[in-house]
């Protein structure tokens, strides 16, 4: 009798723990995450639906919406293959200054975005560097498009190679060999072998890519100045929105942004799940 009263006892004490645990982390999660969003769509509601509705339906949200998603998606083409190269040299190859190299691609994660911005004003500015070069050309590239795109260009730099890393490592070279064994060409090896390996972590590179690209603030507003109707992007349309005091304006686009990059997000964790089943 003494045995299962000691039994009982520690299975609850053993059942308090994960019970403290989950309530501690369901705090945390709705402290920071569905406490604002329930704020927000609160916010974007305080004129009612016909506000709400009125706010999304504006053509400035919507024009600053299609030149952030055309800007995302650019960069995640680029990123994409130039990002997934690089991965696939820094693992299968050596190089001098190869631990640097790899090092400098972490360097957005370090530098602050409206640093960057500032870089690219000392590059490509009126005053800048390569200014003279771009007045022969008749470019411009401070305060416009081709700003904003090497500034999330740049920012988002990271996703795709530090997500591609690791799934080459891990690739097995041997069924490659095998391959080439057997004649098969560099493409038909790349496409039949080591591209269903890489499938999954390129779609998620490309999701955070996307992500990342269509939330960027700092860089864009330095580099491309927010004019509305040309450079402004979704971020900027908010800001712009918050000076003005049009709340449910900027509440709305808020949330439009939030929710492109939480399906994003969310797809690329549901094709994750599917290809590890």
């Amino acid at each position: 009798m003494a045995v299962h009263k000691i039994d009982a006892l520690r299975k609850k004490e053993a059942g308090r723990g994960p019970r403290v645990l989950i309530l501690v982390v369901i705090a945390y999660v709705t402290f920071l995450v569905l406490a604002p969003i329930t704020a927000l769509i609160g916010a974007a509601l305080q004129k009612g639906l016909p506000g709400f509705t009125n706010a999304l339906a504006a053509p400035e949200l919507w024009q600053a919406f299609t030149l952030s998603f055309e800007i995302a998606i650019g960069v995640i083409a680029i990123q994409g293959i130039l990002g997934t190269i690089t991965a696939w040299v820094i693992v299968r190859h050596s190089f001098h200054g190869k631990s640097l190299y790899n090092g400098i691609i972490d360097i957005p994660f370090a530098i602050s975005p409206v640093v960057v911005g500032y870089i690219l004003l000392l590059i490509f500015g009126r005053n800048g560097i390569l200014n003279p070069l771009l007045q022969i050309f008749d470019w411009q590239v401070a305060f416009a498009v081709p700003g904003i795109f090497l500034a999330t260009l740049f920012v988002s730099l990271p996703f795709m190679i530090r997500e591609m890393i690791p799934v080459i490592q891990n690739l097995d070279s041997s069924q490659e060999l095998a391959a080439s064994t057997l004649g098969a060409s560099h493409w038909t090896t790349f496409w039949r072998v080591i591209f269903p390996g890489l499938r999954t972590a390129l779609f998620y590179g490309i999701a955070l890519t996307m992500a990342r690209a269509m939330g960027e603030f700092g860089a864009v507003l330095v580099i491309g100045g927010g004019v509305q109707g040309r450079t402004a992007t979704t971020t900027l349309y908010i800001f712009h929105a918050l000076e003005e005091r049009q709340y449910v304006e900027a509440y709305t686009a808020a949330i439009l942004l939030g929710l492109g990059s939480v399906f994003i997000v969310s797809l690329a964790d549901f094709v994750r799940r599917r290809s590890q089943h």
